[in-house]
């Protein structure tokens, strides 16, 4: 084999092995870049996760000490159980979240309530107060069972 020869298969070895090193730390960039980005949305899964059992904690405990109205919070319990455990609004005690919201769900709310008729939003309000006090001691008990529920 002529000297020639050789040195351009030399030369082309080493440009072949250096494009393969190009590529292959590329790739691992890529791999080490997809693994942080991942980490990152568990992380971030994780304390939406653990916010939104806080959130259900506060809104259980505001409940035991009368601090909310019960409408109010059932909505918002149901509404972090369907993203959290959705399967917990079918067991008892918890499905009385589930039922109230169901009674109360076509009632405006904020600015829909600022726009409808004052006599309209008296029925309204008063259909509501009657599906609180008759789930009053349900909404309570699945209160304390949801504050003490370990997610």
């Amino acid at each position: 084999m002529s000297q020639w020869l050789q040195w351009t298969l030399i030369v082309a070895g080493l440009v072949a092995s250096t494009v393969l090193v190009t590529v292959i730390r590329r790739h691992w960039h890529t791999l080490q870049t997809h693994k942080r980005h991942q980490a990152r949305a568990r992380q971030f899964q994780q304390e939406r996760r653990a916010s939104m059992v806080e959130s259900i904690r506060v809104l259980a405990l505001a409940i035991e000490e009368d601090q909310v109205e019960y409408s109010e919070a059932c909505l918002r319990i149901k509404g972090l159980l369907d993203h959290l455990a959705p399967e917990l609004l079918e067991e008892s005690p918890f499905r009385v979240f589930r039922e109230v919201h169901e009674r109360i769900q076509h009632m405006p709310t904020h600015r829909a309530r600022q726009a409808t008729d004052n006599r309209f939003i008296r029925k309204m309000d008063k259909e509501r107060r009657e599906v609180e006090s008759e789930h009053a001691d349900a909404i309570r008990r699945a209160a304390t069972a949801i504050r003490l529920h370990r997610f």
